[in-house]
Order: C-alpha cells, then structure tokens, then sequence
C-alpha cells in the first residue's frame, strides 16, 4: 500500500506543478490577446476559454483524486480538523 501512496503523491505532485504551469499559460495568452486585439484576440480569447480549460479543469481534477487516493491509503490525516498528537 506504501509503494502505491507514494507513486500516487508523486503523480499529484507533477500534476499539480504541470496544472499551475499550464495556468499560468492562460494568464500569459490572455495578455497576448490584449495587446494583439481584434478578431484575433477573440479568437484566443475563445480558444482558451472553450477549448483549454475544460481539459485543463479534468486533468486538474483526477491530478487531485490521486493525491486523496494517496493520502487515505497512508493513513494521513490532513483534511482534518483537529490534530492527533501521539506522546513517545
């Protein structure tokens, strides 16, 4: 189970990082298109919108299923509320 958490967290690590990357991308055609402007502007506009991030949301999304996936077979706690100290 160990082995698999890891390569899970691993694969959610790249992705998450691959996923910032990528949307910083958009924020990067957005500023193009604003200075090209016209019909071309619109046309990136609407490639970016319509196009890229819909896959940039489900590539997102099962990135974010494999680190939970990951976590709960480690047994990590992390989205909780309180906080179990064990004494040593």
């Amino acid at each position: 189970m160990k082995r698999i958490a890891n390569v899970l967290n691993i694969i959610f690590g790249i992705g998450t990082m691959l996923t910032l990357f990528l949307g910083g991308l958009t924020v990067l055609g957005y500023v193009v298109a604003l200075f090209i402007g016209g019909e071309t502007a619109t046309e990136i506009c609407a490639f970016i919108y319509k196009t890229f991030f819909p896959y940039l949301i489900r590539a997102t999304s099962v990135f974010v299923g494999c680190g939970l996936i990951g976590m709960y077979l480690e047994k990590k706690k992390a989205l909780t509320m309180v906080q179990d100290t064990e004494e040593k």
